[in-house]
């Protein structure tokens, strides 16, 4: 069953509120991470939580708590709501005070809620999906996973209004990442994406294709390129955690090449799919 956490105790999720006078609610002040449970077990849970305390430490938020107290909060959670494919998201806050600028001498607050995993269509994965080009409207620091997400949502949203599934941010003319997404290319065998740097989020599942690259051989490179280079790719695709590894076959209305998703990326999410269950 699904269920919700706040500050040690244990809630169902109908009877989870936050207080009006909340950091995170008022002012963004906070950080999360999205998490993936396959058969009870948290995937790459030490990755999200080296995350996690990284964007503490950006925002200076006093975490006292290190990763093994979360891990054993997060596994405790799981099995509390007895599903076995799920999706947890995991939240701080700076706490509960008087709404003012500057930090309040308060205790900070940890919220999680565990649901069961939404699954893509098959289809999605089968048939790829499309994507459009927006300009990156986001803030400096997108390495930094906090709760200040309205210009990812807009941009969302106006994907989703042209019928396709992700945006792809562009910023002084290079591609830098989705809106909740790394975005990547092939070409002649090789993996392209974005450099890690304060633009992008340092994904997950990012990482675990380039680990899955390393194994198998295919070179990853971390370059910067254009959107022209992008539609003149062999396979475009998108990684996160819920969607794992997606082909976009399709930007703008124009097709990647066939409009089909390329072998590269099927390899990948196969070894994607065998890293997960080992």
């Amino acid at each position: 069953m699904s269920i919700g956490y706040i500050n040690g105790k244990y809630i169902p999720l109908d009877e989870l509120a936050i207080p009006i006078d909340e950091r995170g609610h008022q002012f963004g002040d906070g950080i999360y991470e999205v998490i993936r449970v396959y058969n009870r077990k948290a995937f790459m849970l030490d990755e999200h939580l080296e995350r996690l305390i990284t964007s503490a430490k950006a925002i200076k938020l006093p975490i006292e708590r290190d990763a093994s107290d979360f891990r054993l909060l997060i596994n405790e959670a799981v099995e509390k709501s007895g599903l076995s494919e799920c999706t947890i998201y995991l939240q701080i806050t700076r706490g509960f005070a008087p709404r003012k600028h500057l930090f309040p001498g308060v205790p900070i607050s940890i919220s999680m809620t565990v649901k069961p995993a939404s699954l893509l269509q098959q289809s999605l994965r089968e048939n790829g999906v499309s994507a459009i080009v927006h300009e990156d409207e986001r803030w400096a620091n997108c390495y930094i996973k906090s709760l200040n997400l309205l210009p990812n949502v807009l941009a969302r949203q106006t994907a989703y209004e042209k019928g396709c599934y992700e945006a792809i941010l562009v910023r002084d003319g290079m591609v830098t990442e989705g809106t909740s997404s790394n975005i990547f290319m092939v070409k002649k065998g090789k993996v392209y994406t974005t450099p890690l740097s304060k633009r992008i989020l340092a994904g997950i599942t990012r990482l675990a294709v380039r680990q899955i690259c390393e194994e198998i051989n295919i070179e990853f490179v971390e370059q910067s390129f254009t959107v022209e280079e992008l539609f003149q790719a062999d396979e475009v695709f998108l990684t996160s955690t819920t969607s794992e590894v997606l082909p976009i076959v399709e930007v703008d209305g124009q097709m990647v090449r066939a409009g089909k998703p390329g072998e590269v990326t099927s390899e990948l999410y196969q070894k994607l799919q065998q890293m997960i269950v080992r």
